[in-house]
């Protein structure tokens, strides 16, 4: 792999499964994410997440938005820039920027049921997962979501929390580019966690 910045760790060993990585961002982005130098270290690991967070969308039912909300409310409430700053611009851009902004700032008010509910949710799974009721997970049947779909969407949050952890515990910080990308009510909303740099 190239010399560049990959967080607190230095450059990734060659390997075929590093550089498919390092080639998808180049293909969907035109670059390559600092989380992705982090994660070439072991290819294998960030496969087999994607694999774990791909099943626990399907099982869930969860569509674009029901993910944006729920990986931007995460995202936030453990002060993680860099997923917030990237679900927050596909948020905005499946739901509109006033709700990618309610979820960021974590107006819950502004937001419709179904919303509301996840982002609430993931809120409470990341701040004291201990501390959650009945009467949590009876909001989330209430917008139609069935305890299949729950247990999902808490295992899709429980994995984008590790995601986070991970990135930013190795010094992963938001691409410039990344930020330069989102719309600039994003930007604004993001005000915690690690630079874009």
């Amino acid at each position: 792999m190239h010399e560049q910045d990959a967080g607190h760790l230095g450059a990734a060993p060659d390997s075929e499964a590093a550089a498919a990585l390092v080639a998808e961002d180049v293909d969907d982005l035109g670059y390559v994410m600092r989380l992705t130098r982090v994660w070439a270290h072991a290819p294998e690991l960030h496969a087999r997440w994607f694999d774990a967070v791909a099943a626990a969308s399907s099982a869930g039912g969860l569509d674009l938005r029901d993910k944006g909300v729920l990986v931007s409310a995460t995202a936030s409430e453990m002060g993680d820039a860099y997923c917030a700053l990237a679900w927050g611009a596909r948020l905005a851009s499946a739901a509109g920027d006033d709700v990618a902004v309610a979820v960021l700032e974590g107006d819950e008010g502004a937001l419709d049921d179904r919303d509301r509910a996840l982002a609430a949710w993931a809120r409470r799974v990341v701040r004291d997962p201990s501390a959650t009721t009945a009467d949590d997970v009876a909001a989330l049947r209430t917008v139609g979501l069935d305890d299949r779909q729950i247990l999902a969407a808490t295992v899709y949050v429980a994995l984008r929390q590790a995601f986070s952890a991970v990135n930013d515990a190795l010094g992963a910080a938001p691409d410039l580019r990344l930020a330069e990308d989102a719309p600039a009510v994003v930007r604004d909303a993001v005000r915690w966690g690690r630079p874009p740099a």
